[in-house]
């Protein structure tokens, strides 16, 4: 097991790239109680406002990577962590500075395509600028998800049985990079994940979901992804939304995914009788 990465007294601030949601809040929150200071790019219309209040931030556009580079060197950032999630922007609206231009030049026709590739560049370019990229399990091994059932909740046999069915699926889309999640119900696939991302999917597997009880959401670690970012992520609302779609639960890769807010998403699964499972290789 990687045991998390301790910074030093006195170490120079994390560099956070904070994209939408509550994982960038999350961190910053973890560092605040580990006594590490952060300095914080907020990109324009992706990071929530109360993600930067009272800490260290710049505001920047997708195009404008330059401009952070600057800023994150001006703080003394070493450590980077790209956290939340940014959607990708029209090539047309990026209008970017010069070293934004060289990264769109690097990122190419990957940004026609599926995300790994394009994280894959985005780390290396940061890396060639002379960061060090964390990947969020580095700083928060609490939110990693462990194997087996988590909470009170168990899946049956024919759950078992969907999530087996659910691997074979995501692992097969995760090599063709589209996506990370497949809904699975008495082994048929209702749906999987493409661009529009895990929330859309299961409230578009509602309208297949049919009679009986049922429906399982499977997330998995693609096999050609970069771990150090966009590891599949589960959150309160995924839980909230499986539940008023139907479904009976949700299965995470052990060791290779995130349980964001872990204590508050366990009870909420608890209270509404939705299990939570880790799998591994062999189930």
């Amino acid at each position: 097991m990687n045991l998390p990465i301790v910074a030093p007294l006195h170490a120079p601030p994390l560099g956070i790239i904070a994209g939408s949601g509550d994982l960038p809040r999350q961190l910053i929150v973890r560092c605040a109680e580990e006594g590490r200071s952060v300095f914080v790019v907020a990109v324009e219309g992706e990071t929530d406002l109360s993600t930067v209040y009272n800490v260290p931030h710049v505001w920047t556009r997708i195009g404008a990577v330059g401009n952070a580079v600057e800023k994150m060197r001006e703080a003394g950032v070493h450590d980077l962590v790209l956290a939340g999630k940014i959607g990708r922007p029209k090539l047309a609206s990026l209008k970017p500075d010069a070293l934004g231009a060289k990264l769109i030049a690097k990122l190419g026709l990957s940004l026609l395509g599926g995300d790994s590739t394009i994280f894959k560049t985005i780390v290396a370019f940061f890396e060639a600028e002379g960061f060090r990229i964390l990947g969020i399990s580095d700083i928060m091994q609490g939110m990693v998800t462990p194997r087996g059932a988590i909470g009170s909740h168990m899946p049956g046999k024919q759950a078992m049985e969907d999530i087996s069915q659910g691997i074979r699926i995501a692992h097969a889309i995760g090599t063709l990079d589209i996506g990370q999640a497949v809904i699975i119900k008495h082994s048929l696939v209702l749906g999987v994940e493409a661009v529009e991302g895990t929330d859309a999917l299961i409230e578009r597997c509602t309208h297949y979901a049919g009679e009986g009880e049922g429906g399982v959401l499977v997330k998995a670690c693609k096999p050609i992804q970069e771990q150090r970012v966009d590891l599949p992520t589960i959150g309160k609302r995924t839980v909230e939304l499986v539940h008023k779609a139907g479904f009976v639960g949700i299965a995470m890769e052990a060791g290779h995914s995130l349980l964001a807010d872990r204590g508050e998403v366990i009870r909420l699964a608890d209270d509404l009788g939705i299990f939570l499972f880790g799998f591994t290789k062999d189930v």
